[in-house]
């Protein structure tokens, strides 16, 4: 892409296995593509970035020492400033780094914002992006004007359909969970129709990737209305505390397989060989990474049809749950949150389609695959690139 931009500053979160770092990682590699890079950040090792190649191109692009987090208290720059938004006071990474014109990336999950939050996005953005549309509406109704929507990708040498791709469990209905296990992204809806649905048939199958290492949000799972969640007293392994926690819910855990914490790119085998996804979120700050390589991958979701979703899903890509009821969320003394609530008897029946019409299944997913492919990462710079050389 042609731009009159020939250098900006990236200050964005890296990593290899969560949503933001994998995010940042791609955002920051595809805008070096089209222009110089300047990359700001706290520290830059394979642990973090799990690609020894990638590293080692990532190391070229870093800015100058006074620049890096440790530098002078203020960081004036003579090109633009893309930085990450990482919480609900809308401040970005680095407060101290300016540029002639500074745009900042958020997702969230709030649906109330102090007037304090508000004032901090106009001092410190020319333009705020958001992840999804139903974020930037939310920062429009509190009067922000300066907001847009730039939507993740995914990397479709990675994330692709593949004929015949399935290996294991011919036999076997494949139902696969992601996302960290908390109240938000819905998995004690999960628990709950898969419940029914492999009471009815022998041949069902539960995958998860519920990994999730920060204790806070798993204990959100307590006020549950679906689920009995008892968070251990003590240090528990993973796996051992899912397990726990579906035998106290009526599934038989002979009938889950449970994943540890994988490198992004090991989990397009996984979506591979299943039949089916289920995505019950109650909010989605972002268009839900997880559900996008799921989808890229050819295979259909169960997805709720709210908050960040709506911008992937269609009718005929996904099965969509459209039965939503408002749910009230309040976290200690936090302005409440406004998220949805899916019906229970319609990810069941969603399910049990899914199961009678497997056939069906395919096209569903090839439909999937191929609205995926105008998600690309390179899509989502090019939106920066142009909120960047705006006048």
């Amino acid at each position: 892409m042609e731009t009159p931009l020939k250098l900006a500053y990236v200050a964005l979160p890296l990593g290899a296995s969560h949503g933001w770092g994998i995010c940042g990682r791609y955002i920051t590699r595809e805008l070096a593509r089209a222009v110089s890079v300047r990359l700001i950040t706290d520290r830059l090792e394979l642990d973090l970035v799990g690609d020894p190649v990638e590293l080692a191109a990532l190391r070229t692009l870093l800015a100058p020492d006074d620049l890096q987090p440790s530098g002078p208290a203020a960081q004036v720059v003579e090109h633009p400033v893309l930085q990450g938004v990482p919480g609900p006071d809308l401040a970005p990474m680095r407060p101290r780094l300016r540029g002639p014109r500074n745009v900042g990336y958020a997702f969230f999950e709030n649906t109330a914002f102090a007037p304090a939050s508000i004032e901090n996005a106009r001092k410190h953005y020319d333009v705020l992006a958001t992840g999804s549309s139903w974020c930037t509406e939310i920062l429009r109704q509190h009067g922000l004007a300066d907001v847009q929507t730039v939507v993740q990708g995914v990397d479709p040498t990675i994330f692709h359909a593949v004929p015949n791709g399935r290996e294991f469990f011919d036999d076997r209905f494949v139902v696969f969970s992601g996302g960290k296990f908390g109240l938000r992204k819905g998995q004690d809806l999960a628990i709950a129709a898969f419940k029914v649905l492999h009471e009815r048939h022998e041949d069902v199958v539960l995958v998860t990737s519920w990994f999730n290492q920060w204790p806070a949000s798993m204990r959100t799972m307590r006020a549950s209305p679906y689920i009995r969640f008892a968070p251990p007293a003590g240090p528990l392994e993973y796996r051992t505390l899912i397990d726990g926690v579906l035998a106290a819910n009526g599934v038989d855990a002979t009938r889950a397989i449970h994943l540890g914490p994988l490198p992004n790119p090991l989990m397009a085998r996984i979506y591979r060989n299943s039949d089916v996804g289920l995505f019950p979120s109650r909010c989605e700050g972002g268009t839900n990474l997880v559900l996008m390589e799921y989808m890229a991958c050819g295979r259909p979701p169960i997805a709720s049809f709210g908050s960040g979703h709506k911008d992937v899903l269609t009718g005929e890509n996904s099965l969509r749950l459209e039965r939503l009821r408002q749910a009230t969320v309040r976290d200690a003394d936090q302005p409440p949150k406004i998220w949805h609530d899916a019906d229970l008897e319609e990810i069941v029946e969603k399910l049990e389609w899914a199961y009678q019409n497997r056939g069906r299944l395919a096209e569903i997913g090839a439909r999937a695959a191929q609205d995926m492919t105008r998600f690309t990462w390179a899509a989502t710079a090019r939106g920066f690139l142009e909120l960047l050389s705006a006048e």
